[in-house]
């Protein structure tokens, strides 16, 4: 499937509103090259009619997952039976706020620290609750730091070794640096590799082998960004290119091999450390528009948002295989 980045556009914006009008078993089988129908198991179909559009996801132990749901302004948990429990609901921003790229409210990437504390993006075009917010077991959500509402911050990793989290902002093409503890971001990284180039630019941020890796949607391109010892920016490295609207990613597991979600395209692409890619699950597999992905073990997880099919948003799962690097 072929579509134009206005499509991309028309599309993320139409979900919006779909969203908006809504509110007011048998073990994976191997994610292999030129996967055949039915090698891939959906763990769960999620209720369009309710929003429930998976944004990004984050595993728990005992086999659940936490989401965000796009366009609802919901974060909720999926336990291992596919049931959804809605954790929180973010406040909806003022009249007249418009979100950048998107116009809707995003709630964008999810993590999780080893206490249950989530942390999560929330992006609204309005200066007092777009930012970095999180959730503590039995709380409720709060917002612990700002992040210019001009902006649309999109992926998070969380760095506990160090206590910082990272994200990448699509329209402002960066990548902020923020404690764990709230406070003060700050604009770690810079460059025309997470420029968006008329839509969205920096997308999906992993935290791997001592380095930020991030994919660029309008660029079709994932980078790598090094931490240096004095925890700054290091040379910003190109390592794939020819994504076409990449989303989000995970790391296999095997050195620097990765999964790369291809929204618009409908398909994951296995991605191998010098760069080169083929297909390895399409919609024929259950995807519907996949938006991020999650590695536990020999397992990938993939949340589908159905942004372009409109029909089945759901979560998937295959297993990574043992092929070759």
């Amino acid at each position: 499937m072929r579509v134009t980045r206005a499509g991309i556009r028309t599309g993320l914006i139409a979900s919006a509103l779909t969203a908006a009008l809504a509110l007011a078993a048998a073990g994976p089988a191997p994610l292999a090259s030129a996967a055949p129908r039915g090698t891939a198991h959906v763990l769960a179909h999620l209720d369009i009619t309710q929003g429930q559009r998976p944004e990004n996801i984050a595993l728990e132990p005992g086999g659940g997952a936490v989401v965000t749901f796009a366009y609802s302004r919901q974060v909720a948990r999926i336990d291992h039976r596919g049931t959804v429990h809605v954790l929180a609901t973010l406040p909806e921003p003022p009249a007249g706020s418009v979100t950048p790229a998107l116009s809707s409210p995003f709630l964008g990437g999810i993590v999780r620290a080893q206490d249950g504390t989530l942390y999560f993006l929330y992006a609204t075009g309005s200066a007092d609750l777009t930012g970095l917010w999180r959730l503590r077991p039995g709380g409720t959500p709060q917002r612990v730091a700002a992040l210019p509402a001009d902006g649309l911050p999109n992926g998070l990793a969380l760095d506990e070794r160090t206590g910082r989290l990272y994200a990448a902002d699509s329209v402002l093409g960066a990548v902020w640096r923020i404690p764990v503890t709230g406070g003060k971001a700050t604009r770690w990284a810079d460059a025309p590799a997470l420029d968006s180039q008329g839509f969205l630019g920096a997308n999906g941020l992993k935290l791997h082998d001592g380095a930020v890796w991030v994919s660029n949607l309008d660029q079709g391109t994932i980078v790598r960004i090094p931490v240096t010892g004095r925890g700054t920016a290091g040379p910003v490295q190109t390592r794939a290119t020819g994504l076409t609207e990449i989303d989000d990613f995970a790391f296999t597991g095997h050195g620097d091999t990765l999964l790369a979600a291809l929204n618009a395209e409908n398909e994951i692409a296995r991605v191998r450390s010098d760069g080169s890619h083929r297909t390895v699950l399409t919609g024929a597999d259950g995807l519907q528009n996949p938006t991020s992905l999650a590695v536990r073990g020999d397992t990938a997880y993939i949340a589908s948002g159905a942004y372009f099919t409109d029909e089945d948003p759901n979560i998937l799962a295959a297993r990574t295989g043992r092929t070759p690097r």
